[in-house]
């Protein structure tokens, strides 16, 4: 079995940092890159970009809403359009940092707020996907199984990888937990451990109510603004190598290699 782990990088801004990026870069294979505009800069993007391309990790752009002091994770009041020209925007400005230095953008994956509200309208996704498509039919699309995105994206010719969420709750309808309930970021390591072990062996997780989700995905998602993120994912890799599988970058995943 081949399976991507991947995490979103370069949430920092200006001299401020969020995670250890370089320790991430050493564990995952594909990073998820801020684009400016609720976290990151063009210095960041750039080195977290460089970076990437010295370690043989993929890399996919990570649009947020223009959002700095929230962290993009509080919804705004912005047109379609709008968030179609942000969409377009953040890609297009990872797409050249990347080919200045020889790498190649191949995936997209929403952040917070931004995949919210992409999820929230089966028309606003639809719309969306059409810019990704625009800019790159090769694009992979990150999602949730089941969302509107993941639909829209097969719809518009896109090539969908479905994410589990390894430090992140779950309800019985398949839905994350809100991050202001009790619970809804796992932080404890044992925790993660097992529930990745759980969704390598058989495709499932624990629900918070305590039910048995089955989860059809390829890519483990960990956060790197999660607590102890490195020590997570270093974790998780441990775990996906005991069970035998093998560590493959999102896009080559796609690409069937």
């Amino acid at each position: 079995m081949k399976i991507d782990l991947n995490s979103d990088m370069g949430e920092g801004f200006g001299r401020w940092r969020i995670a250890d990026d370089d320790g991430l870069m050493d564990v995952v294979s594909s990073a998820n890159i801020a684009c400016g505009f609720h976290a990151g800069d063009y210095a960041i993007m750039d080195r977290t970009v460089q970076a990437a391309k010295e370690k043989h990790v993929g890399i996919g752009a990570h649009p947020g809403l223009p959002d700095l002091i929230g962290f993009g994770r509080r919804t705004m009041a912005v047109s379609d359009a709008e968030m179609e020209a942000m969409l377009a925007c953040q890609i297009g400005a990872l797409q050249g940092i990347a080919a200045r230095h020889g790498h190649r953008v191949t995936h997209v994956s929403y952040h917070a707020a931004f995949g919210t509200m992409a999820n929230a309208d089966d028309g606003r996704a639809m719309r969306l996907a059409r810019v990704i498509a625009a800019l790159d039919r090769d694009l992979t699309v990150f999602s949730m199984p089941g969302q509107p995105t993941e639909r829209a994206a097969e719809k518009a010719g896109l090539r969908v990888l479905t994410l589990f969420l390894a430090d992140r709750a779950y309800t019985d309808a398949g839905t994350l937990v809100p991050r202001g309930r009790n619970g809804a970021v796992i932080h404890d390591l044992t925790a993660v451990r097992a529930r990745v072990r759980q969704f390598l062996e058989d495709g499932s997780v624990r629900t918070i109510e305590g039910s048995r989700l089955a989860v059809k995905a390829r890519s483990i998602l960990v956060h790197s603004d999660t607590p102890g993120s490195l020590e997570l994912a270093r974790a998780i890799r441990a775990e996906i190598e005991a069970a035998g599988a093998e560590l493959t970058p999102a896009h080559r995943l796609m690409d069937g290699c």
